[in-house]
């Protein structure tokens, strides 16, 4: 079983923003899938079961903040008796352009503390992840204030055609893994 994993901020004041676009890609999966999010207590996620071409998989929201994901997805995986390299993690990244799409096999954090507690979690840096950039900020100041904030209406058109190609990224790794999707999806490198 696959397991697609959007990392983001739980409630209404981090809708949309730039840090939630692991949880933008997976509303707009779930949709395309018609599979509905249901809240799991036991994971403390949200979770639609679906599959694509006789493949299940899972499409999961965490309800903790983004730097205590990690124990969400660790539980899911014990749950489902998944291993680390059958997730595929989505989040933003700050060091790609807007809207540039970067598979990994495995990696570091890069500084993205939701990465950093599902390392931590998973005893393991092995896990594919689906980056989607969203820049550094023009101006100097405080990274929070920025990576909360929500998407001016010229950058909202890069991010849709992102997320219309991150949803193909998703389904090509679903179908035919990590490697094939990396050589499919990271261009321009």
């Amino acid at each position: 079983m696959k397991l697609v994993i959007g990392l983001g901020n739980p409630g209404p004041a981090y809708k949309n923003t730039r840090h939630n676009l692991g949880f933008m890609l997976i509303d707009a999966l779930s949709k395309d899938f018609a599979a509905r999010l249901k809240p799991e207590s036991k994971t403390n996620t949200l979770k639609a079961n679906s599959d694509f071409r006789g493949k299940a998989f899972v499409l999961c929201k965490p309800l903790s903040y983004m730097n205590l994901s990690g124990l969400s997805v660790l539980k899911l995986l014990q749950e489902n008796r998944a291993h680390p390299q059958d997730i595929l993690v989505i989040c933003d990244d700050l060091n790609l352009e807007l809207g540039r799409l970067k598979l990994k096999a495995f990696g570091g954090a890069g500084g993205h503390n939701g990465l950093v507690s599902l390392i931590t979690s998973l005893k393991t840096e092995a896990f594919p992840r689906l980056r989607i950039g969203i820049a550094a900020p023009e101006v100097k100041g405080k990274l929070s204030d920025y990576v909360l904030s929500r998407f001016s209406r010229g950058e909202q058109k890069v991010i849709q055609r992102a997320i219309a190609e991150a949803k193909k990224a998703v389904l090509c790794w679903l179908e035919n893994g990590i490697n094939v999707a990396m050589n499919r999806f990271n261009t321009g490198e």
